[in-house]
């Protein structure tokens, strides 16, 4: 029955960001999970490194989550939100806006992150023409940049190998340079930082008449190689957007719900937000749910007669779930009983410990990291700073050596992803950190024999 399901899988499935050749000859079909770990159909048990794409905070098969589901399963499961609401999607609206940035007060449900983007982004154009302004139609986005895989979290992502082939369906977005201090001449963090401020002002001068809003992730660009940005880089964008009157569309949908040791990432610099995209961990991995934040000032924009047609014209079929707002409120509760956000900030000081010994191999060229959020820059040499030929997919087999050692991630070119659910503990930490030693040094080493 095992080979069959394989077979079916390769059959009959097409994987997002796979390519399919790669699966048919590394197939894997995840059976169950429990706490940290999956189980294959095999039976073999794998860490759960990068928390089932960056969104798993207790584990697999809480108690309470599961009970939450079936509690709210013997009521209703799904009713519509247009028009009406549903009591967890209101009391879940509730508790959001008591734990996001005090100036933001409204709450518009959606299925994943790359539409709470999008909304994000058809609200802040929209907002300009409701109050007056109808020329403030353009978006600022930052190089390497990535927000999802609709045609508008597209359009302001900057990533040329997801988003090139694309390039005729997308509308045009101003690219601002983003830190990468890494891979900046200087190195320096403080140089890097005002360096890519003073061309993000030169931009807004010349075009903010222009500019409805600027896209950032917050403090960690993601898929990008999990660049963290230089303290004080957020908050010199948000003070930039405030004086050129743009809105700030902040992106917390990997950073968001406790990963960073925050619950959100931009509470590292006390930036306060006009729109905030969040997702993921908001259901402790267990359901898609995903919401856009806005401030009063924008909600009131859309308020008004319907001859008016200031309407917010957007909706799907599954917005506010309530099974998903249900599991969504008993994970928010968990957070406060579990002290996960305050226990995350305190076990990342062993993590970044842990994570220092890695520069020890020879092709470990930079180690990234806020909280839970972790990136290992893989290069052929040290002292040069020079990658690895694309083609010799380094961060790809190490990722097949870490599955055959015991755990799952999925690299990001050469950057291999460490992003652990926010439950493991510091010996399920050491141990993957064992794992990522091993492979990185079976790879490198066979590669450049």
């Amino acid at each position: 029955m095992t080979s069959e399901l394989i077979e079916k899988s390769k059959k009959h499935l097409w994987l997002p960001f796979t390519q399919m050749k790669d699966y048919d000859e590394n197939p894997l079909i995840i059976e169950s999970g429990e706490g940290i770990k999956v189980k294959d159909v095999y039976g073999k048990e794998y860490y759960d490194g990068f928390s089932s794409v960056w969104l798993n905070v207790h584990g697999h098969r809480k108690q309470e989550l599961d009970d939450a589901i079936k509690r709210q399963l013997e009521k209703i499961a799904h009713s519509t939100l247009l028009g009406m609401t549903n009591v967890p999607a209101t009391e879940l609206a509730e508790k959001l806006v008591n734990i996001s940035p005090k100036n933001l007060t409204r709450v518009f449900y959606s299925d994943s992150g790359a539409e709470a983007v999008e909304i994000a982004l058809k609200m802040a154009f929209q907002y300009w023409k409701n109050v007056g302004k109808p020329e403030k139609q353009k978006f600022i986005s930052m190089k390497n940049g990535y927000h999802g895989d609709t045609i508008g979290a597209v359009s302001i992502g900057s990533i040329d190998l997801f988003h090139h082939v694309y390039g005729p369906l997308m509308f045009e977005s101003f690219k601002a340079p983003i830190p990468y201090v890494y891979r900046s001449e200087s190195q320096d963090p403080c140089v890097c930082r005002d360096e890519c401020l003073q061309a993000l002002e030169q931009l807004l001068e010349e075009h903010h008449q222009t500019i409805a809003a600027l896209s950032i992730e917050s403090i960690v660009q993601g898929a990008s190689g999990i660049i963290v940005m230089p303290e004080g880089f957020l908050s010199g964008v948000r003070e930039l957007c405030t004086k050129y009157e743009v809105l700030l569309i902040v992106d917390e949908v990997a950073t968001g719900f406790g990963r960073t040791g925050k619950m959100f990432a931009c509470e590292h610099e006390n930036v306060q937000p006009d729109l905030m995209a969040a997702g993921k961990g908001i259901t402790g991995g267990y359901l898609p749910i995903a919401v856009t934040f806005a401030t009063e000032r924008i909600y009131e924009a859309f308020y008004d007669d319907y001859s008016n047609m200031k309407t917010f014209f957007h909706g799907h079929s599954y917005t506010g779930n309530q099974l998903g707002c249900a599991v969504a409120l008993e994970n928010l509760r968990l957070f406060e009983v579990e002290d996960i956000v305050e226990r995350v900030a305190e076990k990342s000081e062993s993590l970044k410990q842990l994570l220092n010994t890695l520069y020890e191999l020879p092709h470990v060229g930079d180690v990234r990291q806020l909280g839970f959020m972790c990136g290992i820059e893989l290069v052929q040499s040290k002292e040069t700073r020079q990658p690895f030929l694309p083609d010799k997919r380094i961060g790809y087999k190490v990722s097949l050596k870490m599955r055959e050692l015991g755990m799952l991630t999925r690299p990001l070119g050469d950057v291999i992803v460490l992003m652990p659910p926010l439950a493991s503990t510091l010996e399920d930490l050491k141990e993957m950190i064992g794992i990522i030693k091993q492979a990185i040094t079976e790879v490198t080493s066979r590669v450049l024999q």
